[in-house]
This record gives C-alpha cells, structure tokens and sequence, in this order.
C-alpha cells in the first residue's frame, strides 16, 4: 500500500497550526516532536514542519527557505463547497487571495497561506 502526505515547510509552528486548522478544516492528528505538527484533511495528512527562514533545504544547493511569496509547479487544492467563507477565514488568519476564476466547471480562488505557500480553493 502506497499513502500520499504532503509536508509543508513553515515558519511559525503554532500560525501554521491555526491557520490550516480554523481556515481549512484541517484536524490535528498529532504532535511529532518539538518542530513538527500533523493534521489530517479528508484522507490526506498534511506534515507542517518548523523550518526558519535563511536555513537550507538541501546540502548541496545554495538555495535558502525564503517565505516570501513563491510559486511551485505542485500545490494543494482544498475542494469546498463555499469558497467565500473559506476566502474570508484565509485572509482573516494571515492568508492571501490573489483572485479566481470560474466557469461551467466550477470556482476557483487562488491563495497563499501566511508563509509564502500557493494553493487553491476549489468550488466543483
């Protein structure tokens, strides 16, 4: 059997925390150790991770966590059935919107969470 986690690098453990918690849904699962927190969506866990700004993710590169806005090619998409409220509850906790689109396919609004990390919220 083959399970998928996502792991999130943040921060601030605690913001994190909230902010996947109250604007997401997401459930605690458990704590894993001092710097590592998992919460669970559906039939995912989501791994948020305490990583401070400036530290290297590899060893091998010179790249550096930066939590500023960024873009990745793989990002999470949250499906709900009212995404103003889920928008309203993301800005609210630290969050951005960064508009949407729509069609006879459904909503989508673009997001980010407090520390830089793209993601979608999906009305189908």
């Amino acid at each position: 059997m083959i399970k998928i986690t996502v792991s999130i690098d943040v921060s601030d453990l605690k913001k994190a925390e909230t902010f996947y918690i109250e604007a997401l849904g997401c459930k605690k699962v458990r704590d894993q150790g001092s710097s590592m927190v998992v919460l669970s969506v559906e039939n995912s866990d989501l791994y948020l991770q305490e990583k401070a700004a400036g530290t290297k993710p590899l060893r091998t590169s010179d790249v550096v966590r930066d939590y500023e806005r960024h873009w990745t090619p793989v990002h999470l998409d949250f499906i709900s059935d009212n995404i103003d409220e889920i928008v309203a509850k993301i800005v609210k906790l630290g969050g951005s919107h960064e508009g949407g689109d729509s069609g006879d396919w459904g909503s989508i609004a673009y997001c980010a969470d407090p520390f830089g990390n793209g993601f979608c919220v999906i009305n189908e």
